[in-house]
């Protein structure tokens, strides 16, 4: 059966949602749903109960998530002893990364893999960094970057790139903000994700109300809210090195600070011994 087809029943089988299964794997929901439509029609037998509200895995899409898993390890398995008996790397890698990312570190990485293996295809999908590690596990992504959670999901694998500060910002054009009186302060920050999580701890740990102004997906874009003098930030320093509105922003120097970013290169334990994915990883000295 297609790698791909199967790649996309087993991210539905997951996540059990067709429109964020659809977007997992850059179809269209219309797409998705024929693909299955033919799978079951190949199989004869109904993968999901599906109506207007829900979808559910049906005992012979159980039987059949175990086979398409199996069956794309093995097809890994299979291109890897091909390419190594060749001796030449071919073949295509799929990888995520935040807009940022992609232009602070991919760079030079992709520089160096492209002229050690010029037959690989790198398929690059950019989007909200918090996706990262979902979509290494769930196998859409070969490789991600990303940065280090505090407790890395089991069989999940972390190569490090750099560690960046994860700062508080303010405008430069406006008043500086009350930090003595933080509940009076209002807060830009992300909807979700390691900063949300390591800012509401820091709030919590000292008994502080926050006033939030706004949740947002993206760093950049609290960049830009903040430039404009909604209100205070927090953001990796990468990310604010790299704004075209830096020079808005002011750091702000705000005690204790937030523990740091490590970013670095997410992968599945048991397919780092693939030659593509390994030999992105070596580019990491």
């Amino acid at each position: 059966m297609d790698p791909r087809a199967l790649k996309q029943f087993v991210v539905l089988a997951e996540s059990l949602h067709f429109g964020r299964a659809s977007e997992t794997t850059h179809v269209s929901p219309s797409t998705l749903s024929r693909g299955i439509q033919r799978l079951e029609n190949e199989l004869g037998v109904t993968l999901f109960e599906r109506n207007n509200r829900s979808v559910a895995l049906t005992r012979a899409g159980s039987l059949f998530l175990d086979y398409a898993r199996d069956s794309l390890g093995q097809w890994d398995a299979i291109r890897s002893v091909l390419m190594e008996e060749s001796g030449e790397l071919r073949g295509e890698i799929s990888m995520y990364c935040s807009v940022t990312a992609s232009y602070s570190f991919l760079f030079d990485l992709l520089t160096r893999f492209r002229h050690d293996h010029p037959h690989v295809e790198i398929k690059l999908h950019t989007g909200d960094p918090e996706d990262a590690i979902p979509r290494v596990l769930t196998g859409v992504e070969d490789i991600a970057i990303g940065a280090k959670p505090d407790r890395l999901p089991a069989g999940l694998a972390f190569r490090l790139i750099e560690i960046s500060p994860l700062v508080f910002i303010a405008s430069k054009n406006h008043p500086a903000p009350n930090m003595a009186d933080w509940s009076e302060t209002p807060m830009i920050l992300s909807e979700r994700g390691l900063a949300r999580r390591r800012m509401d701890e820091w709030f919590r740990s000292r008994d502080i109300q926050p006033r939030i102004y706004a949740q947002v997906a993206g760093n950049e874009a609290i960049v830009s809210m903040v430039s404009l003098g909604f209100g205070v930030g927090v953001v990796p320093r990468i990310v604010l090195d790299n704004s075209p509105l830096s020079h808005r922003i002011r750091v702000l120097d705000v005690k204790p600070p937030l523990e740091d970013y490590e970013v670095g290169l997410f992968a599945l334990e048991r397919r780092l011994a693939s030659p593509l994915i390994h030999a992105i990883w070596s580019q990491l000295r």
